[in-house]
Formats: structure tokens, C-alpha cells, sequence
């Protein structure tokens, strides 16, 4: 009979050979990661994110991750005396606050760059202002000005593909330019689904709050592993999705009619939960497919 650490080892054979036919079908493929929420609090689970990313790039993909910083933004603008203001989820930014917003996300992207050289692969922390990246207006949002918000209208991402081509790893800071070069912050959400948008990215990962997707956020039976983007857009017609969620699934599908392949949503609380759902056949969050996608017994 075989004995119980021989079983083990074999288990973990057979985690390999499933995660194969990915490996194969996403070599090369280039791969967006929003990072942000309570994943990026987390010093643990900041080093499983990195990790994760890390090994993507390893066995072939070709990651960028852009990230946010809003939890430590507020925090040092507390720090200073000022109070954090939101409309609609945006943050409204003034002068000073702008000041910090790009101190801190500098200092965020920095740090992540050193965990990813402590793994041994070469990454180069960028902002949306380096070489035209991120080029904005400004936001409004229902009419109002809500200061140094930037709406982005042009990606060129030219310093993307050099850098992936010298095989690093970008680490993108969410801040652009305006035509009058003044600098802006943006939502992290929408310089990830653009940089996807421009760069072709086979996938967009978010890292969130949540577990993924559910048709009823008060019945756990309504989970959706997998749905189309049609089928993401009736939710939020119908009501369904409020909230933060609500320009989240809107960036998604909107992705997916720009030439991105798939959208994941994923739980950045689960540890690993990036190598799980790319991985995996069943995965652990909710992907969005394009309405014509017959590959239901491919790898998502």
C-alpha cells in the first residue's frame, strides 16, 4: 500500500500536469494585474501577490502590474490633518492631496519592485507620466469637479513593450499627464483596463475585496464562476450591481470589447488566489468571457 507522504508527492504531480495545458496555451501572452484593496495592506499576502506574479513571468507569461494605494493615501492625508473626501468613489483631489497621492504611490511602487527583485526577476517601477504612458483630461463626475482626477484618452504604450521585450517585469503607478503636463491621479481601475485595452493583454486580473460575482449578493448559491459580458451587462441593467462593483464590471466588459481575451475577478484575500484561478479548471473567482467564446473546456 502506498504510504501517506508518497500519496502527497503525487498529489502535488498532479497539481503540475494540470496547470500544463495553461502554461502551453498562455506562453507569451501578456497578462494585466490590478492590485489593490486589502491584498495590498496585507504584508503576507502582499508577498503571495508578488509571488504569484512572479512565477506567471517564470514559466512564461508576460505579466504588468498596475497597482493602487488608496488605503495609504488616506492615511497620510489624515496625517497632514486633511480629511479624505469621495464622490462616487473617486477621491477628490486638491493640490496637497495630489502632492501626497504621488509620494505615496511612488513609495508603493518601489516597494513592490524590491519584493520582485528579492524573487530574482528584473522589474522596473513606472508611472503613467513616463514616456506619454497615461495622457487624461480631467474627470468629472456627475457634473462635478472633483480637482486632479484624470480620465484617461490616450494610452501609448510603447515603454510597455520595450520593457517586456528586454524581458522585465512593469510595476505602473496610476498617475498621467494632461495636454498642459499637470500631473493627475487616476482611478487604478481605469489605467488597468486601459494599459490591457492598448497592450492586446490575453487577460485582466483584478484583485479585490470580493470573492467574484454573485446574481444576488444575499444568496452565496448565486455565485457566477464564469458568465459573458452580455450577461455582465444585464446584471448592472437589471440592478444587480451597485456600488464599487458597478465601474468595476463596467471597466470589465468594456475590456472585453477592446480586445482583451478574458476578465478576472478574483478575492486578493485568498492566498494565491491569481495561480488558482489561471491555473486551475475551475478557478476561484468569476471570469468574463467574450459572448462568442466556445472554449467552455479550454483554460480560462
Amino acid at each position: 500500500m502506498m504510504d501517506k507522504d508518497m500519496t502527497e508527492v503525487l498529489k502535488k504531480a498532479e497539481v503540475l500536469i494540470e496547470a500544463l495545458p495553461y502554461i502551453q496555451r498562455f506562453n507569451r501572452k501578456v497578462i494585466v494585474v490590478k492590485y489593490g484593496g486589502s491584498a495590498m495592506s496585507n504584508e503576507e499576502l502582499q508577498k503571495n501577490v508578488i509571488k504569484d506574479v512572479t512565477l506567471l513571468k517564470l514559466v512564461g507569461f508576460k505579466p504588468i502590474i498596475v497597482h493602487g494605494g488608496g488605503k495609504e493615501i488616506s492615511r497620510w492625508v489624515g496625517k497632514v490633518g486633511k480629511e479624505a473626501e469621495f464622490v462616487n468613489g473617486l477621491r477628490v483631489t486638491d493640490e496637497e492631496t495630489m502632492e501626497i497621492a504621488e509620494m505615496v504611490l511612488s513609495k508603493v511602487n518601489k516597494s513592490l519592485v524590491t519584493m520582485v527583485q528579492e524573487l530574482g526577476v528584473r522589474a522596473v517601477g513606472i508611472s503613467g507620466k513616463d514616456a506619454g504612458l497615461l495622457k487624461v483630461d480631467r474627470k468629472y463626475s456627475d457634473g462635478r469637479d472633483i480637482g486632479f482626477v484624470g480620465d484617461i484618452k490616450e494610452v501609448n504604450p510603447d515603454l510597455l513593450y520595450d520593457l517586456l521585450e528586454k524581458d522585465f517585469l512593469p510595476i505602473v503607478a496610476p498617475i498621467g499627464l494632461d495636454d498642459n503636463f499637470q500631473t493627475y491621479n487616476i482611478n487604478a481601475d481605469d489605467a488597468a483596463c486601459a494599459i490591457a485595452k492598448a497592450v492586446h493583454a490575453e487577460k485582466l486580473a483584478f484583485l479585490t475585496d470580493i470573492e467574484g460575482i454573485y446574481k444576488d449578493i444575499n444568496d452565496k448559491t448565486s455565485f457566477m464562476s464564469r458568465m459573458k459580458a452580455s450577461e455582465a451587462d444585464k446584471l448592472i441593467e437589471d440592478g444587480f450591481i451597485g456600488g464599487g462593483m458597478l465601474p468595476k464590471l463596467a471597466n470589465c466588459t468594456s475590456a472585453i470589447r477592446n480586445g482583451v481575451n478574458r476578465v478576472h475577478i478574483l478575492d486578493g484575500r485568498i492566498p494565491h488566489c491569481l495561480l488558482l484561478e489561471i491555473f486551475t479548471y475551475h478557478g476561484v473567482g468569476t471570469a468574463i468571457l467574450h459572448d462568442d467564446d466556445q472554449n467552455n473546456d479550454m483554460p480560462v
